[in-house]
């Protein structure tokens, strides 16, 4: 009998660290790597991952942490606050932490660590647009309501902090009504000259490399997007220690390096998974 209980105990023990966690991302360049780099860290520390990468957009990958089908992913700050929390939008860095992390604690979340870096929303034009109509800063798109063209992902269409709430803020009357298309053919539309005008990251190392401007956003107005693991409170039920290996990716990306990482992928077409890998080393 005691050798039956110290084999059920065995069992228990080994099964929990054998339960897959699932590892989520969103359906671009960044948040797919960062997908992978979590799911490396807790592969790293002895857990079993399911990655379910490339999922969509921010609803759809809050829909399922909440729902249990997933487990962790990296959400940003800004978003949390506006677009699933639907809370005013604010520039204080640290009121939107405090708020986002008390707000998924109640929701049986644990928002963190923040891994160091702010990938805000950029309004991105081609140079010699910008240089033909003197365009700088988000104030100057005044000057061609009439004849920019704007393209976004949907989700940037609908948000509460996206194009409705930037023109009411901006006071701008955009002649055209912005194409919609899949988020990772936003930058090529621009690039070839079908839009004028895209709403990109400021990490994105593709503006750069096509010789894009990303116009200052001279009256604040998006909020912080600080990227941080977001996972559910029983991860450490799954795999013990969990927790702990997503703990050390706390500030270990900056701003610089995570468009390094990024352009690495989109331009030099490096997998995700090769790229986060040489990261933790």
């Amino acid at each position: 009998m005691r050798r039956a209980l110290l084999l059920s105990a065995f069992c228990l023990l080994t099964c929990a660290q054998r339960t897959p966690i699932t590892v989520g991302s969103k359906n671009f360049t960044e948040s797919v790597l960062l997908g992978e780099l979590v799911a490396q860290k807790l592969e790293s520390a002895g857990c079993t991952v399911d990655r379910r990468l490339n999922m969509g957009g921010s609803l759809v990958c809050d829909s399922a942490i909440t729902h249990g089908s997933l487990d962790a992913y990296v959400e940003y700050s800004g978003t949390a606050l506006t677009a699933i929390l639907h809370q005013p939008s604010t520039n204080d860095r640290a009121a939107v932490d405090r708020a986002v992390t008390s707000a998924y604690a109640k929701r049986g979340l644990r928002w963190g660590p923040n891994l160091g870096f702010n990938n805000t929303f950029a309004m991105i034009v081609r140079r010699d647009f910008a240089s033909q109509h003197g365009l700088r800063s988000i104030s100057d798109l005044r000057r061609v309501e009439s004849v920019i063209r704007p393209g976004f992902g949907y989700e940037f269409v609908e948000r509460p902090d996206g194009w409705k709430g930037l023109t009411a803020r901006y006071r701008l009357a955009i002649a055209n009504a912005p194409k919609t298309m899949d988020l990772g053919l936003t930058y090529k539309a621009l690039a070839s000259g079908e839009v004028d005008l895209i709403a990109g990251n400021s990490t994105d190392g593709l503006i750069e490399s096509l010789g894009l401007v990303a116009l200052a956003d001279d009256l604040h107005y998006f909020p912080p997007y600080d990227a941080a693991v977001v996972s559910r409170n029983d991860l450490d039920r799954k795999c013990g220690g969990a927790s702990r290996a997503l703990a050390s990716l706390a500030n270990t990306i900056d701003d610089a390096t995570m468009r390094r990482l990024n352009l690495s992928i989109d331009r030099d077409h490096r997998s995700p998974a090769a790229v986060a890998k040489e990261l933790q080393r």
